[in-house]
């Protein structure tokens, strides 16, 4: 059983492999928060190269990259807000949404602490029983109450008030998340349906290619060709998922929210 903490050198080390349990809602919020502040970075240091410019600034920009790491600005707000699994998981389907409805906006080192602290924010309102105040969340994301009332609006805004999602696809981004990970092994009951390449989409800042609802990308294998028998297995394997989550649905314990 993995431990909750996590040593600087399972994380510095590239042949530590860190065994997690198959699905999100089990897993220690400690290595989420880990492969979530990680997967950012990539995303940050390709979006950092893209020059700025008028048309693409944002509310969420900052003047200049705040002085708290990434890493630590989301173990701060874990902490300090007692988020839920779910909630943290379902920032990565946030930043999809949110790109594919406006593609000139990026998670960069200048905009991704401003977006974090407000995604927490509202996933906690959408997704929990309960939740803290705006002036706690604000405090504890080191801006005012009233900047964070305006960030509140410009979010919903732009995801278009879209902020619940389903078990099945914040298990999917988990999955995903687990496997561009060199340091994590997912722990499955049926081996896990290996990842093809997909037809890319225009935007290069959407986290997972190809996992946003509604998608409509073709599978292809390495020749180009329409890939039949992997698309079957991975029918199979969120047919798999969905049941889980539907049994689970049916127990008087439900460990997560959807």
């Amino acid at each position: 059983m993995a431990t909750s903490t996590i040593d600087s050198d399972e994380q510095s080390s590239p042949f530590t492999l860190i065994q997690v349990p198959e699905y999100f809602y089990a897993v220690d919020i400690n290595y989420l928060s880990h492969m979530i502040s990680d997967m950012l970075g990539r995303l940050i240091s390709h979006n950092d190269l893209i020059p700025l410019t008028p048309s693409n600034l944002t509310r969420f920009h900052s003047r200049i990259p705040p002085n708290i790491s990434l890493s630590d600005y989301l173990r701060r707000i874990i902490k300090f807000t007692s988020v839920e699994k779910s909630c943290l998981l379902i920032i990565l389907i946030y930043i999809d949404r949110v790109c594919e409805r406006h593609p000139q906006f990026t998670i960069s080192s200048l905009t991704v602490h401003r977006f974090l602290i407000t995604a927490v924010t509202l996933s906690s309102k959408a997704l929990s029983d309960s939740y803290c105040t705006n002036s706690h969340y604000a405090r504890i994301g080191g801006i005012s109450t009233q900047e964070l009332n305006a960030l509140e609006l410009e979010f919903l805004t732009l995801i278009d008030w879209r902020l619940a999602s389903t078990g099945v696809i914040l298990q999917q981004y988990y999955a995903n998340l687990v496997e561009q990970h060199p340091c994590y092994q997912r722990l499955v009951e049926q081996p896990a349906i290996k990842s093809r390449k997909r037809r890319r989409r225009s935007s290069v800042k959407s986290t997972f290619s190809g996992l946003s609802e509604g998608s409509d990308d073709v599978l292809y294998d390495s020749d180009g060709n329409n890939d039949d028998d992997d698309d079957r297995h991975e029918k199979e394997e969120i047919q798999r998922i969905w049941a889980h989550f539907d049994q689970l649905s049916d127990t008087d314990w439900i460990p997560y929210i959807a």
